[in-house]
């Protein structure tokens, strides 16, 4: 058993925030109120500290099959419990894609050896071909968490609709990178004045936003349940806004480093901050900031992206696009939302907890008695320097000597502490 005494307990699902302790027996929580005491439990003190639930990321890459020099689900898992996780997504653009029963049995048999709860996604196309549909009844059976070709976008309108009209007859979910790519020029670099100061033709935001436009409308249409990947242009906010009015079941997520540091990155980190999609402009994230704030954006998630340093370190056209982000991610959000005042901690804390759980319709996200232990305990005050000690078998993060605030104290995961400070 274990006793956490005397935290600051934050629960977004039931808007729960008072001093409090947690009573742990095995993998369930049995008693949440004042001054709790049992002889035989461990204490954990979490005076001054936040205890909140256990984070989800609702998209990440381990690239386990096929490329674990950069990730597996191990480090990976590690990475997350750093972070304060017990919750997360994978993607399937792995090696062979998660296209298949068996790929898929794999990667959930992998999984299930972790000290955290790892979930997959399956692939909506098979092997990304953008056409032929993957059987989702048999995925779904062997445990899929929804479908997504993240990283290919769809250019085929028909096809992109019977796949929400199958996935609406399952129930399931569809989760869309959306970004034309007859719309845009190097991959990575918003088009721009930066991109234009390197002497190449980026991704216009135009190339996000079309895209969002439409498949919201197929939403709308087919009632599919459709999520949006890392949303980054303003426009994409006022489309999912607007999409949402009309009673589309649409739901959207942003990543840290979109709300956190502009395109003029490039400029001082180089590939550090290519991302699919590029960072934008301020206005950008003045208008990504307002969607947190107004329940346009439901989610926050990483989108980690681990590569390795000899492959991020080619000239900026031939460097893959993306970072790793587990082990900075609150820190992030409470250092650029939380500090200036544009969400309050219990805000931010639903985007990455109660929020995606609801999203991918995941038993998890919340404290309450009888529910499950799995939780973070951080001190929110506390600064530290992000070093490349990270639990990631990458190091690829603009984010490097930066200080930012927040320090995880306690990863607790079915009731088992499986990170300490």
């Amino acid at each position: 058993m274990k006793l956490i005494k005397n935290g600051r307990v934050i629960d977004p699902r039931s808007q729960f925030d008072a001093i409090a302790d947690i009573l742990i027996d095995g993998q369930k929580i049995i008693a949440i109120g004042q001054d709790l005491v049992r002889e035989d439990a461990e204490i954990i003190d979490a005076t001054d500290k936040i205890v909140a639930p256990g984070l989800i990321d609702i998209h990440v890459h381990f690239r386990e099959p096929g490329q674990t020099h950069k990730e597996d689900i191990h480090t990976g898992s590690l990475a997350a419990a750093r972070g304060g996780f017990t919750t997360v997504v994978m993607m399937a653009n792995t090696n062979p894609t998660v296209s298949t029963v068996e790929t898929l049995s794999e990667v959930l048999s992998s999984a299930d050896r972790e000290s955290i709860h790892v979930k997959s996604v399956a692939t909506i196309t098979d092997k990304f071909d953008g056409q032929t549909l993957t059987d989702f009844e048999s995925l779904l059976k062997a445990g899929a968490a929804g479908f997504s070709d993240d990283g290919i976008p769809f250019t085929d309108a028909g096809r992109v609709r019977r796949a929400m009209q199958k996935a609406a007859s399952f129930n399931t979910i569809l989760v869309l990178h959306e970004e034309d790519p007859q719309l845009t020029g190097v991959l990575g670099i918003n088009d721009g004045a930066i991109a234009h100061q390197c002497g190449v033709i980026g991704a216009p935001t135009v190339s996000e936003y079309s895209m969002v436009a439409r498949d919201a409308m197929l939403a709308l249409d087919t009632k599919a349940r459709v999520h949006f990947q890392h949303l980054s242009a303003g426009e994409s906010v006022d489309v999912i806004r607007f999409a949402k009015s009309l009673g589309a079941q649409v739901t959207a997520e942003v990543t840290p480093q979109h709300f956190s540091i502009t395109e003029d990155a490039i400029l001082t980190h180089g590939t550090s901050a290519k991302l699919n999609p590029p960072l934008r402009r301020s206005s950008d994230i003045e208008k990504l900031i307002v969607g947190l704030q107004d329940g346009t954006i439901d989610v926050i998630a990483t989108d980690h992206a681990p590569h390795t340093h000899a492959e991020k370190d080619q000239e900026f056209t031939k460097a893959p696009s993306g970072m790793i982000g587990l082990e900075t991610s609150l820190s992030l959000g409470l250092t650029h939302l939380v500090a200036p005042g544009h969400l309050s901690l219990m805000s931010l804390l639903e985007k990455m907890t109660s929020n995606p759980a609801q999203v991918m319709r995941l038993d998890a996200g919340y404290l309450a008695e009888n529910g499950a232990a799995d939780l973070v305990i951080f001190d929110a005050d506390a600064v530290r320097k992000v070093t490349t000690d990270f639990a990631s078998k990458s190091s690829n993060s603009p984010f490097v000597g930066n200080q930012l605030q927040g320090v995880i104290a306690y990863t607790i995961c079915d009731g088992e502490i499986v990170y300490q400070a």
